[in-house]
């Protein structure tokens, strides 16, 4: 029994999810769960309906439309005219427009889920249909059904008691089943979202559930590069690498895996592969218990568009434990993610992400204590299994605000 994950990419078009149907025809379909995101921008394009819900009311119908104009394209390219899955996907933009006709909360996070989910939600219609129509059998499911959480919307935590149950009463391994990543619901049964790029966090929930054989990701890419080739030139295919230093290379903000899905595989030792969905036959990437990286490269990843707050006392004095400790609160009450942090006897910074828009008013909070410095648009760069000639050459031309250095990595943010 085995979980593969397609993300956006590989159904960004009916090119694309023809494409799902020769990978599952070269692997075998049978005994897999499938894990399908959005197709292409399509989460982009629904925050920008939530933003026009909110902020311009007069442009909702039309970005509304024009998301369901996209996916409807998609199906006149698969499907002749007056299969049953138009109806499917009129319908489900319906039940968009419903939510967002009767819905009274103020929330944005709860809003952002109930409407973001309609993207998996309407590409896992698309691809369960278009499998049927090419005669392989196959039964979709609604992830909400299966993935139980609790109300942290747009990053639920996964009650993982409840999930075990649903997925052993609603899914049946031996055949192929159709689902959505990212997406699943509280205990009110409204939608919950895992984090941005969670789809694959769903493949490791199910993998771990089932006790799978293993999980395979299927990407653009050939499998893990020991950097993006979109900024790191002469990238190379890490063949394989242990859970811990994916672990690693995932806190850090390499964008191939999600940082949480290597945690439930680690706990059974389910095998992970990332693979090209264009080159299925290739081995890709082997993530495994105790398995050294080869080839031993250093490792680049960037995080973009990232925040350094420097802060200090305001008249001077050390910056002791529970100074540090009410940054911390702050920090979390206002759900800033910290990816580097550094201090000295009276100043303590921290190059944070802003995900949730809420820099201003922490940066307020925070005036009342300390003297405050924030740099924003600054980008980190973390480099693993560091050389000094490597690093030489990466500081050239660089304006380096912060440098931290240990034993196996350093992290440098740097002014873009």
């Amino acid at each position: 029994m085995q979980v593969y994950k397609f993300g956006g990419a590989s159904v960004k078009d009916a090119e694309g999810v023809k494409n799902i149907v020769n990978v599952l025809q070269t692997m075998q379909p049978s005994q897999k769960v499938v894990v399908i995101s959005a197709m292409g921008k399509t989460t982009n394009a629904l925050e920008g309906v939530i933003d026009a819900y909110f902020n311009a009311k007069a442009q909702l119908a039309e970005r509304i439309s024009a998301t369901h104009a996209y996916h409807v394209s998609i199906i006149d390219s698969l499907f002749a005219q007056g299969h049953p899955i138009y109806q499917k996907v009129h319908g489900l933009f319906d039940e968009l427009k419903g939510f967002l006709a009767w819905n009274k909360s103020p929330q944005y996070d709860f809003v952002y889920d109930q409407v973001v989910c309609y993207g998996e939600l309407v590409s896992t219609a698309i691809v369960s249909a278009y499998l049927t129509e090419v005669h392989i059998q196959n039964h979709w499911i609604d992830a909400r059904e299966l993935i139980k959480t609790d109300t942290s919307y747009r990053d639920a935590r996964v009650d993982w008691e409840q999930t075990a149950q649903a997925i052993k009463d609603k899914l049946d391994p031996k055949k192929l089943t159709i689902t959505q990543g990212f997406i699943g619901s509280d205990k009110n049964n409204f939608s919950t979202t895992l984090g941005r790029e969670g789809s694959d966090y769903t493949g490791a929930i199910l993998a771990y559930c089932l006790s799978a054989n293993d999980l395979t990701i299927w990407k653009d890419v050939p499998g893990v590069l020991n950097g993006d080739p979109r900024v790191f030139e002469n990238s190379k295919l890490l063949h394989q690498i242990s859970y811990e230093e994916a672990i690693e290379l995932a806190f850090y903000g390499a964008s191939v895996i999600h940082p949480k899905t290597l945690q439930p595989l680690q706990r059974k030792e389910i095998p992970l592969f990332v693979k090209s969905f264009l080159n299925p036959k290739e081995a890709g990437t082997a993530v495994r218990k105790g398995q050294r990286l080869i080839p031993e490269v250093p490792c680049f990843i960037v995080k973009k568009n990232q925040v350094l707050i420097s802060l200090s006392s305001l008249d001077f004095s050390f910056m002791m434990e529970d100074n540090i400790g009410e940054v911390f609160r702050l920090l979390g009450q206002y759900k800033m993610k910290v990816d580097l942090i550094q201090n000295s006897a009276i100043s303590f910074s921290v190059c944070v992400d802003n995900k949730f828009d809420n820099l201003e008013t922490l940066t307020k909070m925070l005036q009342r204590t300390f003297k405050v410095q924030v740099s924003q648009g600054v980008d980190l760069y973390t480099i693993r299994h560091c050389t000094t000639a490597v690093l030489r050459d990466f500081e050239k031309d660089k304006k380096v605000l912060v440098k931290q250095m240990a034993q196996h990595t350093v992290q440098l943010v740097v002014s873009s």
